[in-house]
């Protein structure tokens, strides 16, 4: 058995999985009212927070689960993320590799992201990998934007990414401007259902075949420019329509790269993964994609779309052939790493 911890940004984060990847518990507090009042995540706090969350979390395993009997192996989330908040987990992890005498291992939070679209296809104990590879990717949060290749010897290759904001970041961005508290991307779905999305035009970043890579800061300086003036009665009229088309463009951005790809390969699969991935809009519009390319759509579970330790577990029984028994030297999110 693998026991999981994530604490990368401000989720943390227990599971339990299996050595055949099944998911067979889950304990995880959100930080997110703690960080409410300040308009984002402030880093010392979600240390703080780390450190108060952790025991009672493993208290919840331990009270459902003999752990110390049945778990074989440790995986943390090693990185990318908040340095202090890794820091918390990855102390965690190894203390109990200490106290339980077992190994410790470290995944690359990425990674988790990349192979939770998978979660859902385990099937007697087996992942049946030749029906949905090579796969297509798309990896899409407020800090990462990432269109990327899983072969059929399953090497991960990056195929485009952001040059500046993340979509998720762009969504919160835009979101603050209009006056939409943390956190926004999510709020500014909500108010986007009772707009338009073709009342304002706001671009759309490499638009050419060529281009593989995404940009989102310019969306945002265009909504900052097309408010700007605006008395804040004329910004809350306008807020559904604004929402909507901003929201819009950001998708058609992700789409219409992602389209481009697809045209180019041979994909059996294509998954979505990463916080924005819980957006509906863009659930529907990808799926509206895969089935008109005859492509297989998965999507992250919603509980599994955010930061969670499941999908840090579920990465390890994937990664298993390959990982190196120690949390400093584990696998990265690199085009050059073989997947076993």
């Amino acid at each position: 058995m693998w026991l999981a911890f994530e604490s990368s940004c401000d989720e943390s984060a227990l599971a339990l999985v299996s050595e055949q990847g099944e998911v067979l518990g889950e304990w995880l507090h959100t930080q997110i009212e703690k960080h409410a009042e300040y308009g984002g995540v402030v880093p010392d706090l979600a240390v703080g927070e780390h450190l108060n969350n952790f025991i009672p979390l493993l208290g919840l395993a331990l009270s459902e689960f003999d752990l110390p009997t049945i778990v074989t192996r440790i995986v943390v989330t090693r990185g990318p993320g908040l340095v202090g908040c890794l820091g918390m987990g990855i102390t965690f992890a190894k203390s109990l590799g200490l106290i339980w005498n077992i190994p410790v291992f470290g995944a690359n939070h990425l990674r988790g992201h990349a192979f939770s679209v998978f979660m859902q296809e385990i099937s007697n104990g087996q992942l049946p990998w030749g029906n949905v590879l090579p796969h297509l990717g798309l990896l899409v949060s407020g800090g990462n934007t990432l269109l990327f290749e899983l072969t059929e010897t399953r090497k991960i290759k990056v195929i485009a990414e952001t040059v500046d904001d993340a979509a998720g970041e762009a969504l919160d961005k835009g979101a603050k401007l209009l006056g939409i508290p943390y956190p926004g991307g999510a709020k500014m779905e909500v108010v986007a259902k009772e707009g338009k999305s073709n009342m304002y035009d706001f671009p759309r970043a490499f638009p050419g075949k060529k281009e593989l890579k995404f940009s989102f800061s310019g969306l945002k300086t265009s909504l900052l420019y097309k408010i700007k003036g605006w008395s804040n009665q004329e910004i809350y009229r306008a807020k559904p329509d604004l929402c909507a088309s901003f929201q819009q463009a950001v998708v058609d951005q992700l789409v219409r790269k992602s389209r481009h790809v697809i045209d180019q390969g041979q994909f059996k699969s294509f998954g979505l993964s990463g916080g924005v991935a819980n957006n509906e809009l863009l659930r529907h519009e990808f799926s509206n994609l895969c089935e008109e390319k005859s492509v297989r759509f998965l999507a992250a579970q919603k509980k599994h779309t955010g930061d969670n330790a499941a999908m840090i577990g579920f990465a390890a029984f994937a990664d298993s052939g390959v990982l190196l028994n120690n949390v400093d030297q584990a696998l990265s999110f690199d085009p050059s790493l073989r997947l076993v």
